[in-house]
């Protein structure tokens, strides 16, 4: 069987080796970046639902929210009808670096898929989708503290 989980695996550490590098002159550490765009991209969310999307556990989402409001990126809000929920929005600091990591972004993708026709992009797409929607099973399940059976 081939080993397609280390080469998603290897490219996945490279790009966000680089963009931590790239990132850190604006005082973004270890993958606040994607916490970050998230939160422009859907203004409002709140923590579980972001952890969800980037598929972390909530403690390691709340370290890097607290970072990120600490450095001035975003800020929690309560919500109107429920004290207790605090939604996330980007400052204007947040947004502002927002267009920076999408073009740094943009060109990652650029640069993984140079030579590819857009019909073999359109099947790389969708074949990471299937793959994702298969792991996104065995994360729920584990997420809510069941073992697979090997």
């Amino acid at each position: 069987m081939k080993e397609i989980l280390r080469e998603i695996g290897m490219i996945a550490r490279a790009l966000d080796s680089i963009s931590n590098i790239e990132f850190a002159e604006h005082d973004l550490t270890k993958g606040q970046y994607l916490y970050l765009v998230r939160i422009c991209e859907n203004p409002g969310i709140i923590q579980e639902k972001l952890a969800e999307m980037i598929k972390v556990d909530r403690t390691t989402a709340s370290r890097a929210i607290k970072k990120l409001e600490i450095n001035g990126f975003i800020e929690k809000k309560e919500d109107n009808q429920n004290k207790k929920i605090k939604k996330l929005f980007p400052t204007e600091k947040g947004v502002t670096l927002y267009p920076y990591i999408k073009r740094e972004n943009d060109y990652s993708n650029k640069v993984a898929l140079s030579g590819f026709s857009e019909s073999e992009v359109e099947h790389i797409s969708t074949m990471l989708q299937r793959v994702r929607k298969n792991v996104e099973k065995d994360w729920e399940l584990v997420k809510k503290g069941n073992k697979r059976d090997y």
